[in-house]
């Protein structure tokens, strides 16, 4: 069962792997941020908590988020696997993960972390464009749609986060090393963490997840 968490500090090519992986594997794709970024455009009461909170680059209380998440993954479609990005962030959502996957029948199987130097998460950051209607990511300067401003996948006019800034990006990164990478000795622990190096290339990092996908489906 492919149940995966994908780990990596913004900008490490997390959300290109993401597309990649749910299409070639078939199961859904399941991104906090997206989900919030959904709700901040509807206006609904938990957009509105959390609009201010990701727009200046903090992270959002866990007991908004782990009552998400729940009830995403109690969701049929995730009875075949999932992908989670995003989540968890915190050692209390990977406690309260832990807790609900036998609960809900949806254990983790697999910790995938891509990890970038931090110069070079920099560079990337502001050239980073999304589609909001899939979640496609690409770069201006490294990763270009075939149009330009347009997705490839699904059509969609592509955005700039309002995020993806200097400031923001630094807040989110502290917060990522300061919360989210002790993350790595948990699931060292649990025997489920697999570490690739964002260096060596989309295509190759591509190459490598697969493979370990296909021995633990």
């Amino acid at each position: 069962m492919l149940n995966i968490i994908l780990m990596g500090p913004p900008g490490a090519g997390k959300g290109t792997q993401a597309t990649r992986i749910i299409d070639a594997f078939h199961i859904p794709h399941i991104s906090t941020g997206d989900i919030f970024r959904e709700n901040i455009s509807k206006g609904t009461e938990l957009g509105k908590k959390a609009k201010a909170i990701i727009e200046a680059g903090g992270l959002v209380p866990d007991d908004l988020t782990i009552g998400l998440v729940k009830d995403r993954l109690s969701q049929d479609d995730c009875k075949e696997g999932y992908l989670l990005d995003g989540f968890p962030r915190t050692l209390a959502q990977a406690e309260a993960l832990k807790a609900m996957g036998p609960e809900i029948g949806r254990p983790v199987t697999l910790v995938i972390d891509i990890t970038v130097p931090d110069e070079v998460l920099k560079e990337r950051i502001g050239g980073r464009r999304v589609c909001p209607k899939c979640g496609a990511s690409y770069n201006i300067h490294s990763m270009k749609p075939v149009q330009e401003g347009i997705c490839d996948r699904c059509g969609a006019e592509l955005i700039q986060r309002k995020d993806d800034n200097p400031e923001s990006f630094m807040v989110r990164l502290q917060n990522y090393y300061e919360q989210t990478a002790p993350l790595v000795a948990f699931y060292e622990k649990e025997g489920i963490y697999h570490h690739f190096d964002g260096m060596v290339g989309l295509e190759k990092v591509t190459e490598q997840v697969a493979e370990l996908l296909k021995a633990n489906r």
